[in-house]
């Protein structure tokens, strides 16, 4: 039996236009009803995924931050920061590599370096609280993650550029086709998934998880039922056990209310 239901948002969930699934509150209410744990695990800050769902605030645990951050009821589960003198050195890095900007990710808000507008009106798609800083002395937060934008890709610059130095220290993941996250490595959404599993005395054969990109490959890994959606790239393909159909086509709603809810889909 089904008693913990996980999925990434971007890809996943939201079809291509960032639209929720128009049964997705029928959907819901019926895995709360039965007891159901169900979360949303993603890349974005918890403000940005609380306004996306905030008709269904009450009803959905939040994984943030690639699973630094959980939050359910408001009320704070789990969080794991970074260090800040490993912060300063990255962004020094950064600062070497043309056209890669940071997003320092915070539990307070995001904050960027960088205040073109251009810039800033991209960040606040996926981080809703979010505000400008002259430098990183003068923020008071803790920090969850630097998320890199690349608009030259990630995977053939700055990853390539960074892995060398950082990649045995801190946990590099490619999580858009412009986007590099850089989190501590003992964190990421499986390790989310298996403190949700230890908290709420749920096993890996219980749980359900949906993902189409590589930061979902962690979560992917710590679930039986683990769905890689359709429209996913091959390499994460090979890391679930089934296919879900595409983002566009509600696949994972598809798959819940077929294997879970057993009702037509």
């Amino acid at each position: 039996m089904i008693k913990l239901i996980a999925t990434d948002m971007d890809g996943t969930l939201l079809n291509s236009n960032g639209q929720i699934p128009d049964e997705f509150s029928t959907i819901l209410n019926n895995l709360f009803d039965k007891e159901i744990t169900f979360c949303v695990a993603s890349g974005r800050q918890y403000f940005t995924l609380r306004d996306n769902l905030a008709d269904f605030k009450d009803k959905i645990t939040f994984i943030a931050e690639n699973g630094a951050f959980i939050v359910k009821n408001d009320k704070e589960l789990f969080s794991k920061t970074l260090d800040r003198v490993m912060v300063t050195e990255v962004i020094k890095d950064l600062n070497k590599l043309s056209d890669c900007k940071a997003v320092l990710c915070g539990k307070k808000s995001a904050y960027v370096l960088d205040k073109s507008a251009e810039f800033v009106d991209e960040v606040k798609k996926y981080y809703h609280r979010c505000a400008a800083a002259n430098s990183f002395d003068e923020i008071d937060d803790e920090l969850f993650k630097i998320a890199v934008y690349d608009p030259k890709g990630p995977a053939n610059n700055s990853n390539l550029a960074l892995s060398e130095k950082w990649s045995k220290r801190l946990q590099l993941t490619i999580s858009g086709q412009v986007w590099l996250d850089i989190g501590r490595n003992d964190i990421n959404k499986g390790t989310s998934i298996k403190f949700l599993q230890d908290y709420f005395g749920i096993t890996e054969n219980e749980t359900m998880a949906f993902g189409d990109y590589y930061n979902d490959v962690s979560m992917l890994q710590n679930v039986y039922h683990s769905y890689v959606m359709e429209n996913a790239p091959d390499g994460v393909k090979k890391h679930g056990r089934f296919i879900a159909r595409s983002n566009d086509d509600n696949g994972v709603l598809r798959v819940i209310k077929h294997k879970v809810l057993q009702v037509e889909a």
